[in-house]
């Protein structure tokens, strides 16, 4: 298994970053400003996640996307755990949106990270067509926070 940050041609990687945000629109506002970084087993692309500094302080995960097929098997843990160590260097608080997904925020707090606000019809505003995850629409855009 190797992480590798991509410095360039990241919009390679917008398959995977789509499963982890839906609308290519919104990946390409951030993705420039990003780092990613990228997780492979066996030489095959399996995971990603996104970082970006929002301040001399505070980064901000922009997206963690996993191929379905490798979902719950402990890679996207292995990214979190290789962003928290490179980061905590540089950064004091480490943050998120997300939906309002039970499992995706217990994924989260279970590494220490606690809602701290929440953007009401994020979803709704900013995505052209609606968004269902475990039979739910989402609406409202959660941010979660991890001290480093």
């Amino acid at each position: 298994m190797k992480i590798e940050e991509i410095v360039v041609n990241k919009t390679d990687y917008t398959e995977l970053l789509l499963i982890g945000d839906e609308n290519e629109t919104m990946i390409n506002k951030y993705l420039d400003k990003s780092h990613l970084y990228v997780l492979y087993d066996n030489n095959k692309l399996i995971s990603l996640c996104a970082v970006m500094g929002l301040d001399n302080k505070t980064a901000e995960i922009t997206n963690l996307a996993t191929y379905p097929e490798f979902q719950n098997k402990g890679y996207a843990s292995i990214l979190l755990k290789f962003v928290f160590e490179k980061y905590k260097k540089n950064f004091r608080t480490i943050i998120l949106g997300t939906g309002e997904n039970e499992i995706t925020l217990n994924f989260y707090k279970k590494f220490g990270f606690v809602k701290f606000s929440v953007i009401k019809n994020f979803f709704v505003d900013n995505y052209p067509r609606p968004i269902f995850e475990n039979g739910r629409q989402l609406i409202d855009k959660i941010y979660l926070k991890k001290d480093l």
